[in-house]
């Protein structure tokens, strides 16, 4: 069994999720701090160019975004359950919303320019010059663009006064019921990155059945981990040989086939493609085949929604 790697930096919103899901699992990994911005020569020697945080390593079997990091896991360790039965739907449908549509409107209320003078007031002003360009970047070829702060500041109640309404319920104390789930720490992440800096922590503390449900999910803690450098996650995919295909069968609707060159890309941001083979194309997942000259030959995990492919 190889260990689980997480290439993450402290900052990133979708890291803290996935921290949160493997202290959910109560699970060890191992800790990769990458750059949070360009470049990230350990981290795309392994990926092949995704360059959105967090990745989540098993040997030479390389997994992007964290909607797929979270079917992972629960393939890892079953119980207590991400996906709780019954209500795999809701919760991955959830998820969704949260990674996307509240993520990208609390995105819009971080980087407004007072919260982002408190956030970087100790930062040398160099960084934060590449910071900005970096994120710029980020957004360039994607099919979504950062939410206008003031259409962001009118949404957030919405957003609000929904998820109380949700908490309200009488099945528990948590979105579904009452234990934690995916849906939780999607939503978590987005309030957690809120409450960063004074300007926008109101936004998530002026609620307060808000404040207490968060306190309870962040509460999970993020499991054991031990520190690992990138040129030693880069030699165990190196030593390693991917797994075994899952069984489900390939199927693709677009037509492509089992062994073809292609490349795969975010759609939204982040849309940096990955060349390789196509080797498996199930109902959430895409995988390609790829070789790299330091991290050898390795297995790129996708989920196929918010994801396209293009024949090379």
């Amino acid at each position: 069994m190889h260990e689980l790697i997480l290439h993450h930096y402290p900052t990133s919103p979708f890291a803290e999720k996935a921290r949160l899901m493997l202290g959910f699992k109560q699970l060890s990994w191992r800790s990769v701090m990458i750059p949070p911005v360009m470049p990230k020569p350990d981290l795309t020697a392994l990926t092949g160019g995704y360059r959105r945080t967090p990745v989540l390593q098993v040997g030479a079997d390389i997994y992007c975004d964290t909607a797929l990091i979270a079917r992972r896991l629960e393939a890892e360790k079953a119980t207590p359950a991400l996906f709780p039965e019954g209500q795999e739907f809701t919760a991955a449908t959830l998820a969704q919303w949260a990674d996307s549509v509240l993520f990208l409107n609390a995105v819009s209320l971080v980087f407004q320019p007072e919260s982002m003078a408190v956030r970087f007031a100790q930062v040398p002003k160099e960084f934060v010059q590449v910071f900005s360009q970096d994120r710029a970047q980020l957004f360039a070829n994607g099919s979504v663009n950062r939410v206008p702060l003031e259409q962001a500041k009118s949404n957030w109640p919405v957003f609000m006064s929904r998820l109380q309404q949700q908490l309200a319920r009488e099945e528990g104390e948590f979105l579904l019921g009452a234990a934690p789930s995916l849906a939780d720490f999607a939503v978590a992440h987005c309030l957690w990155f809120l409450r960063a800096t004074p300007v926008t922590a109101p936004l998530v503390d002026g609620y307060p059945e808000i404040h207490a449900w968060l306190g309870k999910v962040l509460g999970v803690g993020h499991g054991s981990s031990s520190e690992m450098s990138g040129e030693d996650a880069v030699r165990v995919a190196r030593e390693a040989e991917p797994a075994a295909l899952p069984e489900e069968a390939f199927v693709d609707p677009n037509g492509f086939q089992e062994g073809q060159p292609v490349t795969i890309a975010a759609v939204d941001y982040g849309a940096d493609p990955v060349e390789g083979e196509l080797v498996f194309a199930g109902a959430e997942e895409l995988i390609l085949r790829r070789s790299d000259d330091r991290a050898g030959v390795v297995h790129v995990h996708f989920p196929r929604s918010g994801y396209r492919i293009e024949a090379r």
